[in-house]
This record gives structure tokens, sequence and C-alpha cells, in this order.
């Protein structure tokens, strides 16, 4: 939970780097809590209609910098660019191809885009 909380605290934070445990770990809750959110909007939808959705739409639009940040900052720490984040525009292959992006390991040692935040840690 902490990784999640450090994450959405640097929401704006689009330098440096993110470890493959940050990054993941903001994944893990992100889902949690999204899917969370919808079971209960389900489980209101028939006496509510459309407000019982208003509250997983509202997660969703206040995780989106953050997400996007620390997804930048994970691909700054195997030495790619943020830009490299668009891949999933090429249809099927960019999307498989940054998910194993964000599942190699991190460049050892200092990069361009800063120092190695798990040599920081130790």
């Amino acid at each position: 939970m902490e990784w999640f909380i450090k994450c959405l605290k640097n929401y704006t934070v689009f330098q440096g780097r993110a470890r493959r445990k940050e990054y993941w770990m903001f994944v893990l809750f992100n889902a949690i809590f999204g899917w969370g959110l919808n079971l209960v909007g389900s489980l209101l939808v028939d006496s509510l209609g459309f407000v019982a959705t208003l509250p997983a739409l509202v997660y969703s639009l206040g995780v989106l910098i953050p997400s996007l940040a620390v997804g930048v900052r994970r691909l700054h720490d195997i030495n790619k660019s943020g830009w490299w984040f668009l891949i999933p525009l090429i249809p099927i292959v960019g999307s498989i191809w940054l998910i194993v992006l964000f599942c190699k390991e991190g460049d050892k040692g200092d990069n361009k885009y800063g120092p190695d935040p798990k040599a920081l840690e130790e």
C-alpha cells in the first residue's frame, strides 16, 4: 500500500525513475480499488442508474495522471523515453511490447534519467 500512496504523492513527477515493484504495486492496488468501485456500482445500478458508476469514474480520472507519471518513470528506469508510453497506438503489438518493457529489470547504476532507485533503498 505504501507504493500506491508514494505514487499518489508523486502524481506530477515525470522525471526520475521508478522500480518495477513501485509500478506493479501501483497497478495492483489501482486494479483492486477500481474493481471494488465497479462492483459496488454494479450492485447499486438497479436503483440509482448512472449515479452508481460515478465513484468509479471519479476514481479513474483521479488516478489518470499518477498512472501516466509512474509509467513514464518506469520507462525511464530502463533508459527509455517517456514517449514510449504511446507505443500501444500500434494495434496489438504495441500493448504487448509496452508490457514487456514494464517487466524488464531497470538499468543498474545511474542512467540519463537519474540514479538507480533500487540502489538508493538498499
